[in-house]
C-alpha cells in the first residue's frame, strides 16, 4: 500500500529536530533508518502528518567507553554496533545480537535507537537492554532526562518517550568479565523470534524475554529464583511467571511458554548463572 500524505522535514541538528517535533504537534514522528516506521505507514497503521528525518545527525552515531558503562548513540547503525571493538570487549552480548538482526540491508540502515524507540516486544535489542539494566537518555525542550530500561517500555509499541523528545543515547553497564547468552528460536534466520532470551551474569543475573508479552519484558520469576540459589533447570520453570504470551499463526501461547523455559535454561547454563 501507499502511505497517506505527510510533510517531510530533514533535521540538521538535535535542537532543530526537537523544534520540528514541537511544531508538528501530536502527529509528528521521527525517522532514523526507517525500518520500523515505514512498513507501518505503508499498512496505514501509522499516519504521521509530519515526518522528521534524523539521518543527518551523525553526531548521534558512536560507541564510546564512558568509564563504568558503554555509551551508544541512538543513530548508530546495527552493523557499526556489531563491529565496534568497544562493544565487543565491554558489552559483548550487544555486539553479538546487533550482528544477528534481520539481513545485511537492515543492519546497514537500521539504528539501535530506532529499534529501542519502536518498543516492539518481538525485537531483540530491547531485551538485551533490559537484561543489562541499561539507561536511556532522552532530550526535549526542557533538557535531558534519564529513563531506566525497566521503566521505558509502557505498552504495545509504546515507550516513555514524550511526543517532543528524542532518544539520543543508550548507556549499558559493562559485563566484559562476566557470562552472557542470547538464545533465539524462529522459523527462518531472518524472522522475528518466536521466543528469545537475553541473559547476563553481572553481579546479579539479568534475564529478559523476546515476544513473551505485549512489551519487552524481564523474566522476573527467573531472576528471583536464580538469586535464591535455584539451578538453571529450576529457575527456567519460572520463565513465564506472570506473563501472558501472544498466540498467533506461528505459535500457540502454550508453545511459547514451553519454548521460553527451554531457552531460559540454555541461556542460564551458557551464562554460568
Amino acid at each position: 500500500m501507499i502511505p497517506s500524505s505527510f510533510d517531510y522535514r530533514r533535521a540538521s541538528s538535535l535542537d532543530e529536530a526537537i523544534t520540528m517535533l514541537v511544531e508538528g504537534g501530536e502527529d509528528a514522528k521521527l525517522m532514523a533508518g526507517g525500518h520500523s516506521l515505514l512498513p507501518l505507514m505503508k499498512l496505514r497503521l501509522a499516519s504521521p502528518s509530519v515526518l522528521v528525518d534524523l539521518g543527518p545527525l551523525r553526531e548521534l552515531s558512536y560507541v564510546r567507553d564512558a568509564g563504568d558503562h558503554v555509551a551508544v548513540g541512538a543513530l548508530t547503525r546495527h552493523t557499526d554496533v556489531h563491529g565496534s571493538n568497544v562493544a565487543r570487549t565491554e558489552v559483548p552480548i550487544l555486539a553479538h545480537v546487533a550482528g544477528q538482526i534481520g539481513d545485511p540491508q537492515v543492519r546497514h540502515r537500521g539504528t539501535i535507537g530506532g529499534s529501542i524507540a519502536h518498543g516492539d516486544p518481538a525485537s531483540d535489542l530491547p531485551a538485551v537492554c533490559l537484561a543489562l539494566r541499561a539507561t536511556f537518555v532522552l532530550a526535549g525542550p526542557s533538557g535531558q532526562r534519564l529513563v531506566p530500561a525497566t521503566d521505558f517500555f509502557t505498552g504495545f509499541l509504546e515507550t516513555a518517550i514524550a511526543r517532543d523528545e528524542v532518544l539520543t543515547e543508550i548507556r549499558l553497564p559493562k559485563h566484559s568479565a562476566t557470562g552472557w547468552s542470547f538464545q533465539k528460536f524462529g522459523l527462518r534466520a531472518q524472522d522475528w523470534a518466536i521466543v528469545g532470551v537475553a541473559a547476563v551474569r553481572n553481579g546479579s543475573t539479568g534475564v529478559a524475554l523476546v515476544n513473551m508479552s505485549d512489551t519487552p519484558v524481564l523474566a522476573a520469576g527467573v531472576e528471583a529464583a536464580v538469586a535464591a540459589g535455584a539451578t538453571p533447570s529450576e529457575a527456567a520453570a519460572h520463565a513465564s511467571d506472570g506473563l501472558e504470551p501472544p498466540s498467533d499463526v506461528r505459535s500457540s501461547r502454550e508453545y511459547r511458554r514451553h519454548l521460553a523455559s527451554v531457552l531460559v535454561q540454555r541461556a542460564l547454563e551458557e551464562a554460568g548463572a
